[in-house]
């Protein structure tokens, strides 16, 4: 028989693959067993059929192949840095260590094992440092390359341990701030110490951070991680004081949501890109997707402050306030808000995808991970 083959590829997915379709249809019926008598036209359709046969074979185990690759894409960004997370968050406890013990045991309120979250921006910045690695030239002494490839990595293990201890800190002085009573399924700091302590707490983080940054010598990255703090106090402030015509501002309300969650990610990558010495066009697309995915992440946090419920969110919700339900659902407000966390973590994606081309495996398996985070965020009850 004859057959059409046509090869379609589809444009990179979300995971930066290309999938291939095989289509074949018959288009013609050339012969049947009962009307062939010439034995070179019964050799010929053997020899055809013999070629397409062996042809549709290889398509078939390069389908299989393909698929196989595909599965063996599927990563979990958590389980890739698990390990590196383990030794990472021992650090952080040792780190917050103080003098007075009221003052240790406030600080080391969520650091302690089993409460201290997923540690979901350390995990983005020990990927995105791995995505990013530079290739050490090979006529380099092997020694020095070892001892340069694990400096590297010290100072970048140190932005993700800075970036945590300012998170935690923005935690417990929000918490003070909105009179909160729970945080990541227990009793919030300032709930079960006091607000002045759940300060002085997250101001001891905060120097505590410094002192790493310091440490880093590199003014550019302590410019940036300065700049975050700001950030943080600024957004903040512009959730205080918001006038009723910036409560129904939309550039109001992502410009604060920016400072407040998006800020901190995307210093911290770019930072992470800093520090291994790339251009600034490799920082900006670190920066691009820190900002996008913190975007998107807190969209999804805003939605499910009012769609989840406390238990599975570790903290209050406002699923108990009908009406504003109500006001949402007639306004479509929840489903425009996912639209819209949808398209910032489609943007991250892009920014990985355009990062510069590498064939080292891990760097591409950091890459998926990094990818596969932009959907989770997005998908995420809590």
């Amino acid at each position: 028989m004859i057959f059409s083959k046509g090869l379609s590829q589809i444009s990179r997915n979300r995971f930066s693959r290309c999938r291939w379709l095989f289509s074949s249809r018959p288009i013609q019926q050339l012969h049947q067993s009962n009307h062939i008598h010439d034995p070179s036209k019964v050799l010929g359709c053997r020899v055809i059929h013999s070629w397409v046969s062996n042809a549709l074979s290889g398509i078939g185990q390069q389908i299989h192949q393909q698929s196989t690759a595909v599965a063996e894409e599927q990563v979990d960004p958590f389980s890739l840095v698990a390990d590196e997370l383990s030794l990472l968050t021992n650090r952080l406890r040792s780190m917050v260590v103080a003098e007075v013990p009221k003052l240790a045991s406030a600080a080391e309120y969520f650091f302690k094992l089993g409460v201290e979250g997923k540690r979901f921006r350390p995990t983005v910045l020990l990927l995105m440092a791995t995505a990013l690695n530079v290739q050490i030239p090979r006529s380099a002494p092997q020694v020095d390359v070892d001892s340069l490839s694990g400096d590297l990595r010290t100072r970048q293990q140190c932005i993700a341990e800075i970036t945590e201890m300012i998170h935690v800190a923005s935690l417990l002085h929000d918490d003070v701030l909105d009179d909160a009573d729970t945080r990541r399924g227990i009793g919030s700091l300032n709930f079960v110490m006091g607000n002045k302590l759940a300060v002085l707490a997250g101001d001891f983080l905060l120097s505590r951070a410094c002192v790493a940054l310091a440490s880093l010598k590199n003014t550019e990255v302590v410019s940036l991680l300065a700049t975050v703090v700001e950030h943080l106090v600024t957004g903040e402030t512009m959730q205080m004081t918001t006038s009723s015509d910036e409560r129904c501002s939309m550039e109001y309300y992502m410009q604060k949501t920016y400072y407040k969650t998006a800020s901190l990610i995307s210093n911290s990558c770019k930072a992470i890109a800093l520090l291994a010495g790339h251009t600034a066009e490799v920082s900006v697309l670190a920066f691009d997707y820190g900002k996008n995915l913190g975007l998107a992440f807190q969209l999804i946090d805003d939605v499910l402050d009012f769609t989840g419920t406390s238990a599975t969110l570790g903290k209050g919700s406002l699923s108990d306030i009908r009406h504003a339900l109500d006001y949402l659902g007639k306004s479509r407000g929840i489903q425009r808000t996912r639209e819209l966390a949808r398209k910032h973590a489609s943007l991250a994606s892009a920014a990985i995808d355009s990062l510069p081309e590498s064939d080292d495996e891990e760097v591409q398996r950091s890459r998926r991970a990094l990818v596969e985070l932009t959907h989770r965020v997005i998908t995420r009850t809590k």
